[in-house]
This record gives C-alpha cells, structure tokens and sequence, in this order.
C-alpha cells in the first residue's frame, strides 16, 4: 500500500470542500465503510494521494419516508437495511439483496452508497433500486442534483460522479412506496458470492383485470453496468398475469441482456439464467402482492 494524506470531514459539506481542495492537484478517493476501497488501496496500481473519509457524516444516516418518497442515507449499511422496519414493510426484496452481500462483517461496514458508488456491474443492491425506479442524490460544491439511478452508471466501475461530487441519498419515488418486488441472486456457492445473474423485479397489480402495471426489471451481471430490461417491461405492461406470461417475459429478458463469457460462466449459461431467474422474481412479486391483499 502506497502513503497518501488522509482528510476526515465533520459532514457532507465538508466533504465536497475538501474534495473541491484537494482533487484539482491529486487524485483523490473518498472512503466510507472501506470494504472495497481498502482492498484497492492494497493491490491497485492506481492509488490514490488523498483520500477523505466521510463516515462521520451523520445526516447521510437515515431511512426517512418524506413527501418524496423513501430517502435512504447514502452511508445506511447494509446491516441497518436489514434491521429497518421501514424497509422490512416497504420493500422485503431490499432486505434480501442486502442479505447477499458478503459476510456479517462486510454488511456491518459496508453502505449502500458505496455499493453504487463501486459500480461493479454485479452489484447486489442495483437491480432492485432499477426495478424501484430509484434517484440518486448527488451533493457537490453547488448544492444537490437528482438523476435516476439508470444514469448514474457509466460501465464497469464508473459513474456520473465528479471528482467534488458525493452520493448523498438514495430516493425511491412516492408513486413506489409498498410496490410488489422480489429479489433473486445466483452465483456459484450460497454464502460470500459474486453473483453470476441478479434480478429485481417490480409491478403493481390491477385488480379488476390480473394485469400487470409498471413492470420493471433491473438486472446485473449481465452488461457492462447494471441495466433494466426495456422489451420485456412492455411486453408485460397491460398483460394479463399467468405462467405464461412471466416465462415469455424471462426469454425477452435474456435478449435484453448482454452477458459476456469468463472463467464462472459462459454469455449463453448466464443468458439461461436471466430467464429464469426473471420468471421467478415476477412470481415472487406476484406472491407477496397476492400477501398484501
């Protein structure tokens, strides 16, 4: 591990201050929890002279339902997902994709934040907060922006962010509070796995006609970042609610995505499992929106 200078800062604004100071001269990293920073900062080639911490940063701590919708602190842990009422009651599959993430220890210090911030393109948390339509809230030295989060992701490891920019919140909009979502992960052994293919899938049910409305389906693992699945989103949208239908939808899915081969799997073996993996997710959204009525 390289030497670099270590700035603390007493809260988000401080933070973008120093990051303004510091990244027009340095290259600069900022760190949270520090579960994937500091294991770059070990064997990466391309370490950082400067890194601010902004862990003390308590006003991006909190789960709030506001007029906006539900806005999670960009420094909530995984293990603080887990425990939320509000998230256990609102949306379970965020419960179970922080579930996945490592072990006990990594969900302990490891953020939401810097979940998305990573933008490992098989992120845990990303196809559900895609199929939850998510915003991202982004505080740099002239105040907050909101994007979708579908924007926020670049490629593999890269994000819209600038040098004096930090995720601040995570926001998912009022009109999705309580929407019916599941969560489904694959990788090649059950604890501490890099997920092979991850699904979220999202839909709220019409009633009076067992059709799908708003279907939407974030997926990981499968592109250069993690992206929704357009054609299968409409195929559903209007549909009647059967077998059928899902699995159709899951076979779309697998067109919409855009998997590579690697030592863990190859771009067809990963393609099968987006329809699978698709299929079962809108079953599991179906089950629990059945489980509200």
């Amino acid at each position: 591990m390289r030497a670099f200078d270590l700035y603390v800062a007493k809260d988000s604004r401080d933070a973008v201050m120093l990051l303004a100071k510091h990244s027009a001269v340095s290259k600069v990293k900022v760190i949270a929890g520090g579960t994937d920073l500091l294991a770059d900062l070990k064997f990466s080639a391309h370490s950082p002279n400067v890194v601010v911490d902004i862990s003390r940063a308590d006003e991006l701590k909190s789960i709030t339902v506001t007029n906006d919708g539900l806005r999670i602190g960009a420094l909530v842990t995984h293990s603080q997902i887990m425990r939320s009422p509000v998230i256990q009651k609102m949306f379970p599959a965020l419960v179970d994709a922080a579930h996945t993430i490592g072990a006990v220890q990594t969900r302990n210090l490891g953020t939401l934040g810097g979940n998305l911030v990573t933008a490992v393109p098989s992120m845990d948390s990303g196809p559900t907060l895609m199929a939850l339509e998510a915003i991202v809230s982004i505080q740099g030295p002239e105040g907050r922006r909101e994007v979708p989060l579908t924007e926020f992701f670049l490629g593999p490891r890269k994000t819209i962010l600038k040098p004096d920019e930090i995720l601040a919140e995570i926001i998912i909009p009022k009109q999705n509070l309580g929407k019916p979502t599941h969560f489904l992960k694959f990788g090649l052994r059950k604890g501490q796995a890099l997920a092979l293919v991850n699904v979220g899938a999202s839909f709220w049910v019409d009633e009076d006609t067992n059709t799908f409305v708003a279907p939407r389906i974030g997926l990981g693992a499968v592109a250069p970042k993690v992206i929704r699945a357009p054609q299968a989103e409409a195929y559903l949208e209007g549909k009647e609610i059967t077998p059928e239908a899902m699995a159709e939808a899951g076979r779309i899915a697998a067109t919409d995505a855009k998997p590579i081969s690697d030592f863990r799997a190859s771009a067809g073996y990963r393609k099968n499992l987006v329809a699978v993996l698709t299929k079962r997710a809108l079953e599991g959204a179906y089950a629990l929106a059945q489980a509200k009525r």
